[in-house]
């Protein structure tokens, strides 16, 4: 009884590309994490490790607990959370603090429990559901008003990624191309994408006008976006010291890597067990490791596809996509970073980076695809079944009604 209801559904690829990236991420984590005692003397590398370690498996609970679910669901849940989640923005925003070498109010600390959280991947997986939802309420897109879409589209999505923008500008870049990328593929009218992303950049060409007028207005967060810009186009490896440090692990790494726990450069990365976890991956087991965790993604991406595609409804194929594509997008990003094709972002690698609340928001959106898969195939094999019945009820009535033509005719 207890294995029967422990037994994982959905799709089985996704199952194990998740159980490889989980697993894999223990030996990652418990070398590029060694730099955090010999650096700040904070944290011991077996003690991130076991931090990481009850942070996957309440990742691996939050998975089997949602694929339990009916997709169907998240719909009205998501129209509840939506609120909260603003609210959650605006304390963080201001009564959020900063970890690590962030300069962002980005964490708040839940009270008793000691455990932090961002909520700004929370709010943006809540706020993606939300437009599975309502876009796939109508399917022709002549239904659409532009009022409707100004309230029920475009004010949650400027709302959450705007509350989001002045502490962590990549995440609210990631969560603004993943609605841009729901709208498209939804029957929505192409004609209201074009009009959001005329309004963000009339918005971004605005603050940055407001911020070059009033130079006091973000400091902080300013400098540091203008500096990984100008760094990035710059190539000056005493203003890059990150991705310079990122750039040698790679070319120490060669073909087969230096072999586990012998990366050098993850002494002098400061992220090396998060942000630039990739680099280290690549030190350590070479070209083949990291062509290996980049093709392990493209999996993913291939089967949240075909996913996408076998749903029954539109909005199961919509909250894939919403829920699913990005996790790929943010492990592009992630390695772009890691390789200098991208600015500094300070995003984390899905699955393998350490982190808390990003792994188990991550875990929920694969728990969501995964309930997507599940139920899909069961709704068709129901109704595979009940048109087999019925084509069976059919056959034996027609046999009846025969045999008694026959009987009467004899």
């Amino acid at each position: 009884m207890i294995s029967s209801r422990l037994k994982l559904k959905g799709d089985k690829v996704i199952w194990i590309v998740v159980f490889l990236l989980s697993l894999f991420s223990f030996l990652s984590i418990y070398s590029a994490g060694s730099n955090l005692q010999w650096t700040y003397g904070r944290i011991s590398a077996f003690a991130l490790l076991l931090r990481h370690a009850m942070h996957v498996l309440m990742g691996w609970l939050i998975i089997w607990m949602l694929h339990n679910i009916h997709y169907r669901y998240f719909a009205p849940v998501s129209v509840i959370l939506l609120v909260p989640a603003v609210i959650l923005l605006l304390y963080t925003l201001s009564q959020g603090y900063t970890i690590g070498n962030a300069n962002a109010s980005r964490w708040i600390q839940i009270p008793m429990l000691g455990i932090t959280i961002q909520s700004s991947v929370i709010a943006g997986l809540i706020l993606m559901v939300y437009l599975a939802r309502t876009l796939s309420k109508r399917e022709n897109p002549a239904e659409w008003t532009f009022k409707m879409v100004v309230w029920q589209i475009l004010a949650p999505i400027f709302l959450v990624c705007g509350l989001i923008f002045p502490a962590n500008f990549s995440t609210a870049a990631i969560i603004f191309a993943q609605a841009i990328l729901i709208m498209i593929i939804a029957p929505f009218p192409n004609k209201y994408v074009f009009y959001t992303i005329g309004a963000i950049v009339a918005g971004l060409a605005f603050f940055i006008a407001a911020v070059v007028t009033f130079p006091d207005l973000m400091p902080n967060r300013v400098d540091t976006w203008k500096a990984r810009i100008e760094n990035f186009f710059d190539g000056n490896a005493d203003n890059n010291y990150q991705v310079e440090r990122s750039k040698m692990a790679i070319a120490n790494g060669g073909l087969l890597g230096t072999g586990p726990g012998k990366s050098t450069q993850k002494y002098f990365l400061p992220q090396s067990s998060s942000d630039f976890i990739f680099s280290i991956i690549t030190e350590e087991y070479g070209f083949v490791g990291a062509v290996s965790v980049l093709f392990l993604y493209f999996l993913l991406l291939v089967r949240f596809l075909l996913v996408a595609t076998r749903a029954k409804s539109l909005f199961g194929s919509l909250l894939v996509v919403a829920a699913g594509f990005g996790i790929i997008i943010q492990a592009l990003i992630n390695m772009g970073v890691a390789v200098n094709l991208l600015p500094v972002t300070g995003q984390t690698l899905p699955l393998l980076s350490a982190g808390g609340s990003s792994i188990w928001t991550i875990c929920a959106a694969i728990g969501i695809v995964q309930s997507v898969s599940r139920f899909s195939s069961e709704d068709l094999d129901k109704a595979d079944k009940i048109s087999d019945d019925n084509a069976a009820i059919s056959n034996q009535t027609t046999q009846m009604h025969e045999q008694e033509a026959n009987e009467i005719y004899a």
